[in-house]
């Protein structure tokens, strides 16, 4: 996916007023920009173009239609296509997928041809990725088509001719423009440095910064990135990652006493986001050596029962070297920690089965588990 912004807005549209109060809603939520106007950031995902040069890749007619409006429900702004002029099929499967009527907008790219953009203009898109060629642009942005236009390999080029070319095709009457990393060699810092000096140049105003949660969460469905993840996987043959950003199921899955403790206690201590905007849940591993009687102490609420604080940390001390002999499951805790409850005593335990409620049921977000896990 690539985040765009508009190269014409003036700068002084998108500064925010402060909250009064300067406070957040959210844990989750990063001290505000008010330079940035996240309302101005669009999505341009390109699978359908970018995707389909991954080597596995197959896309029949059926499949691109599929993810075209998966990726719609989910809420991007752009949906890039390959190029109409490569083959008939692509032609065919970029007109089929202009029909569709999707709130997105369909992108295509085209070489700097009249005969690439006539061909890529009858198909019905709503914009044009052209290399260079100036008439193009203004043919183009004459028919009332999005133009972009993005340098093939930026971060490898000299900066005075990148800056004069992109003053060019400014002048020309881009919509926007792109700044490619092709081979994938820039930095964090040449990244920021050429931003930075092209937004001097009043030609880029992109801001990689995203300030307000709510607007994301309320415009994309965060909650389908999973599936549609696992659409894409599935049908270009190759597994997601289990340690994979947000959607793998590590993602969110704490082990260690210390952040198992701050995580039952404030998640936000140890997550950056909130896996439950994802569709994602969040796991606290109570079934190892490194388990602290903190999550051992929510799994005996969750049974239903009721020890003090130090018989809970008694019944962790049995089950740490159990765990540290073999890797032991959510069903062998259980078992500990029920066989040390009945010596105990079972005095109380009719009440404590009517007083406690399980919390599993009451919290989707989070469960405590021994693995394996999904």
């Amino acid at each position: 996916m690539t985040i765009s912004a508009d190269p014409k807005e003036p700068s002084q549209v998108r500064h925010r007023q402060a909250d009064s109060n300067n406070t957040r809603s959210s844990p989750y939520e990063p001290v505000k920009d008010f330079i940035s106007n996240v309302s101005r950031f669009k999505i341009i995902e390109s699978t359908l173009r970018e995707g389909e040069q991954f080597a596995n890749a197959f896309f029949d007619t059926e499949m691109k239609i599929k993810i075209a409006k998966a990726l719609d429900e989910f809420g991007v702004d752009y949906i890039e296509l390959t190029s109409p002029a490569a083959s008939d099929q692509s032609r065919q499967d970029c007109e089929a997928i202009c029909k569709l009527g999707l709130k997105a907008k369909i992108l295509t790219h085209v070489r700097c041809t009249m005969t690439d953009a006539r061909i890529a203009v009858e198909t019905g898109v709503d914009g044009l990725e052209a290399p260079i060629f100036l008439t193009l642009m203004q043919v183009n942005t004459g028919r009332g088509l999005e133009v972009r236009f993005s340098s093939e390999d930026s971060f490898r080029s000299d900066l005075v001719d990148l800056l004069s070319l992109y003053r060019a095709v400014d002048s020309a009457g881009v919509h926007r423009v792109g700044i490619a990393d092709i081979v994938g060699c820039a930095s964090p810092r040449q990244v920021y440095d050429l931003v930075k000096t092209l937004r001097g140049c009043r030609l880029l105003l992109a801001r990689m910064i995203v300030a307000d949660c709510d607007y994301v969460t309320k415009k994309y469905k965060l909650q389908k990135l999973k599936e549609l993840e696992d659409l894409v996987a599935e049908s270009v043959q190759v597994h997601t990652p289990f340690n994979n950003p947000i959607t793998g199921f590590c993602a969110s899955t704490h082990k260690a006493g210390i952040h198992a403790k701050a995580i039952l206690n404030n998640p936000s201590t140890y997550e950056i986001i909130d896996p439950a905007d994802f569709g994602m849940t969040r796991y606290v591993y109570c079934a190892s050596r490194l388990t602290g009687w903190n999550a051992i102490k929510v799994r005996v609420e969750q049974l239903g029962l009721t020890m003090a604080d130090d018989q809970v940390k008694e019944v962790t001390r049995k089950i740490k070297p159990m765990a540290g002999i073999r890797p032991i499951s959510i069903d062998d805790t259980d078992s500990i920690i029920r066989t040390f409850h009945l010596g105990l005593g079972s005095r109380g335990d009719e009440a404590n089965k009517e007083l406690s409620t399980n919390k599993e049921t009451e919290s989707k977000d989070t469960i405590l588990s021994g693995g394996p896990f999904p």
